[in-house]
């Protein structure tokens, strides 16, 4: 009974914090211009940044309420899809929530039929104290090129 109970409010925090975050996202966002990057293939568009953001869920508000964003520093395109690297940029650099930050964007991303696979630059690694660094390259799941 208790498992179930647990599960219960897991389900429930999780349904509020998505609406909160596109809540976030709606005020600080074009909506229907989001909604155009997304149905826009990523081949078709001049700045892939914002297309990007248009394609990240949750994270984007934390990117957006803090001052951080994403910067494109490799893009390729191969038959399975975009092979990326990304950057953050602003206040992420800074953030001890950038690993959770770098989780996100990466699993948003990858969700994206055209995107095969988000790395990101190893001058990130740079920026995270001793505690961060070790945290991210053991149990972030993400790639540093």
């Amino acid at each position: 009974m208790d498992d179930d109970i647990l599960e219960q409010y897991r389900l429930e925090a999780a349904a509020a914090m998505e609406v909160e975050a596109q809540r976030r996202i709606a005020e600080s966002t074009d909506v229907e211009n989001d909604e155009i990057l997304r149905n826009t293939s990523l081949s078709d568009v001049d700045d892939l940044v914002p297309a990007l953001l248009a394609r990240l869920g949750q994270v984007r508000a934390a990117l957006d309420g803090h001052g951080g964003g994403i910067k494109v520093t490799s893009s390729e395109l191969e038959d399975d899809g975009f092979n990326l690297v990304l950057d953050l940029t602003g206040a992420c650099l800074s953030c001890g929530a950038a690993p959770g930050t770098l989780q996100g964007v990466k699993t948003d991303l990858e969700s994206d039929e055209e995107i095969a696979k988000v790395s990101f630059c190893s001058s990130l690694l740079d920026t995270f104290d001793d505690l961060g660094r070790e945290f991210i390259l053991a149990h972030g799941q993400v790639d540093f090129v």
